[in-house]
């Protein structure tokens, strides 16, 4: 008789394969993966019995994460067998122009899998590959919250599901990244699995139990457990809404209470206004795109809410005390706001 772990193993209830893009982050890809592993079998023996899954590249080589890390392959992707899998996740690149640059290389199978009816998951930026392959096209979608308005600005007429860390839209799913991949992961095992199956080894994670898709991230921008419903809600807002037509006065109307209130409660927790506030997490989310890619200032300042180059060059210049070419010539040297909450005024606000 064969011993019991030897014995075959029936048909899993879910069946993925996964390709992580060259560059991937490790940690979506490890959360997600151990969740999986969780969740697959009983105890932890780690057998694929519950949900299985098959590591895939576009040529059948390993792949190199960003941090260096290689992961080996299980199959290539003109040799796979796409009605054999329930899904096909995706694994973004670091950038979102590498992402982007694998449309040509990657999108075929993407294609692929999305005429066969197979659902595609898109996880932190691959959801630009999906995009920019027309494989969004009428769906919503959940991205970082660092990565929303360059998409805005990338693919205008598809909709983002605000403020969401995961979304399931039909044979869409989408997920901002990072630790959010267990979130859905637990979401999408429990449609498979069983609620109970889904939720196995999340104590062996260290994690307390999944976020719902809908969770407010705690204010990247000084905010904290204390922050207070109101405010936490409105930095929520702002962070979603950087090349929007949306004022403080609408975020306050948004949120229930009235724009005098609203500046109140940001002196009170900050030490300046609302209207201030969000000048800076425009200027922040400015800073970053100037030192991690190439688009040009015009395209820049429509993403952060700004008619043309030349009033974002004047108000990154009063903010940081320097040009946007210094810093993209100083190879992201990190810098100091001149006066981080001076005088500095967006139009229309």
């Amino acid at each position: 008789m064969l011993p019991a772990d030897a014995s075959p193993l029936p048909r899993p209830d879910v069946r993925l394969l996964l390709m992580p893009l060259p560059d991937f982050a490790l940690l979506p890809f490890g959360a997600f993966l151990d969740k999986l592993r969780f969740s697959a079998d009983d105890e932890d023996r780690s057998r694929q019995r519950y949900c299985a899954w098959t590591l895939m590249g576009i040529d059948g080589a390993p792949v190199v994460s960003s941090s260096g890390v290689q992961v080996s392959v299980d199959t290539a992707a003109d040799a796979v067998d796409l009605a054999a899998y329930d899904y096909l996740v995706v694994f973004g690149s670091r950038t979102v122009q590498a992402s982007l640059a694998h449309v040509h290389t990657h999108g075929a199978v993407l294609r692929r899998a999305a005429a066969r009816g197979v659902p595609l998951v898109a996880i932190d930026n691959a959801s630009f590959l999906l995009a920019g392959a027309g494989l969004l096209t009428g769906r919503r979608v959940a991205l970082h919250w660092r990565h929303v308005a360059e998409f805005r600005h990338a693919f205008p007429r598809i909709a983002v599901a605000s403020e969401q860390i995961y979304f399931f839209d039909r044979d869409r799913i989408t997920c901002a990244g990072g630790t959010a991949a267990i979130d859905m992961a637990v979401e999408l095992l429990s449609r498979h699995c069983g609620r109970e199956r889904a939720f196995k080894g999340l104590a062996d994670m260290l994690v307390d139990g999944p976020r719902h898709q809908g969770h407010a991230l705690q204010s990247m921008e000084g905010g904290g457990p204390d922050l207070g419903r109101h405010v936490a809600r409105a930095v929520a807002l702002m962070r979603s809404s950087l090349a929007d037509g949306l004022t403080v006065a609408g975020i306050a109307e948004r949120i229930g209470i009235g724009r005098r209130q609203l500046d109140r409660l940001f002196t009170e927790r900050f030490g300046h206004s609302a209207h201030d506030h969000w000048t800076t997490m425009r200027m922040e989310h400015a800073h970053w795109r100037v030192t991690h890619s190439h688009h040009s200032l015009s395209a820049i300042a429509d993403e952060v809410g700004l008619g043309n180059a030349s009033s974002l060059a004047r108000l990154f210049r009063r903010h940081y005390g320097t040009s946007p070419g210094a810093v993209r010539a100083g190879a992201g040297r990190k810098l100091m706001p001149k006066d981080q909450f001076s005088a500095t005024r967006l139009p229309s606000l």
